[in-house]
């Protein structure tokens, strides 16, 4: 199988040097360059075009984002950034993705060889995802080998299986949505078109810790309804969404008529945390057929067997079409699972979740 051909652009020698030997460590990847900005990058693009590139922002004579922006303009190419910019930087990071990046990795400001050596598995999973991008201009990569990684826990490691189907319908739906890449714009589309009425919504999107406040504080700009950071015990109300803060695990859960929902610390499910196969588990045992569950763009599993979970529950279970992902795994296993009720292009998931809440 034809490798993933990967060029790093960061000004730290060190940090290429230990982003080379990452990725050099998985036989599916080659590293064809490494260039201390974008002007020494666009030099090697033009002798040999690579499948995905990993991106600093920070860098002298042109800044990551800059160069992103040209890049998706000209030629379009699957980026991951891999960002120092902590808390406060994350707006940047915000920008970053709506110039067409494809995945965050965040890099730390000190400890940095060490982290990147720790988070090995990642960041090649990063690399592997982006690689299956499907980008405008670009034909869609073929699948990239995976090797075999160790045992995956599952969602029996924060809440048990649903034992049964859950309460008879009440008058209000509770959307839950899973997302990872290419989910940040994704959801933005969805989240613009619905209106201030619609179904309490929780979101599971994977993104690193301190990220996800920021794009809640994004999505709260610019859609009519309520964005925010979930927290533990925060209601799920009418006309508001809540996102899983990333490196914690959210649940749906109920107490009488009122849903809110549960932020907890807690190993990886399905490689993730916060994971989709957590929430869709949580709302398939505490909402059951009042549930609507929405599976989206993104690489791996996670949310599949979660689905199939709400929809045995009785729950209304939607994916993302092919032609519209960014990457057509996690759909693609939840619908090979048998759990989904719909296939539905993006543009038309906002659409679905206005009819199903008339059901």
């Amino acid at each position: 199988m034809r490798q993933i051909k990967v060029l790093i652009v960061d000004d730290s020698a060190s940090v290429r040097q230990t982003m080379a030997d990452v990725l050099g460590n998985d036989p599916a990847i080659t590293v064809i360059g490494a260039a201390q900005d974008p002007y020494a990058a666009a030099k090697l693009i033009a002798q040999e075009a690579p499948d995905v590139i990993t991106l600093d922002i920070e860098m002298p004579r042109m800044d990551g984002i800059t160069f992103l922006r040209k890049l998706m303009s000209q030629h379009p190419i699957p980026v991951v950034i891999c960002s120092s910019l902590a808390e406060q930087g994350s707006e940047t990071l915000m920008q970053a993705l709506e110039a067409g990046a494809v995945d965050i990795i965040l890099k730390p400001k000190l400890g940095t060889r060490e982290f990147l050596q720790e988070s090995g598995d990642t960041i090649r999973d990063s690399v592997k995802a982006a690689a299956q991008a499907q980008l405008h201009r670009l034909p869609a990569n073929k699948a990239a080998h995976h090797d075999p990684v160790q045992k995956k826990l599952n969602a029996d490691v924060m809440l048990p299986p649903p034992s049964s189907r859950a309460m008879s319908r009440t008058t209000e739906k509770i959307i839950c949505i899973g997302a990872s890449t290419g989910g940040t714009e994704s959801l933005r589309e969805v989240l613009e078109a619905l209106p201030l009425d619609c179904p309490g919504i929780v979101i599971v999107q994977h993104m690193p810790e301190l990220f996800t406040a920021a794009f809640a504080n994004r999505l709260n700009s610019l859609c009519q309804v309520t964005v925010k950071e979930a927290t533990d015990g925060a209601p799920v109300l009418r006309g508001h969404a809540l996102i899983a803060p990333g490196n914690q695990h959210t649940m749906l859960q109920r107490s009488g008529a009122r849903y809110y929902v549960s932020v907890k610390e807690g190993p990886l499910v399905s490689r993730h945390r916060p994971s989709v196969d957590v929430l869709f588990r949580s709302a398939a045992q505490y909402a059951g057929a009042n549930a609507v569950g929405i599976i989206m763009t993104g690489m791996g599993d996670d949310g599949a067997n979660g689905m199939l979970e709400m929809h045995n529950a009785g729950a209304y279970t939607v994916a993302q079409n092919e032609e519209t992902c960014v990457v057509f795994g996690m759909p693609k296993e939840a619908i090979a699972r048998g759990g989904v009720d719909k296939i539905t292009p993006l543009s038309l998931l906002a659409q679905e979740i206005i009819r199903a809440d008339r059901l």
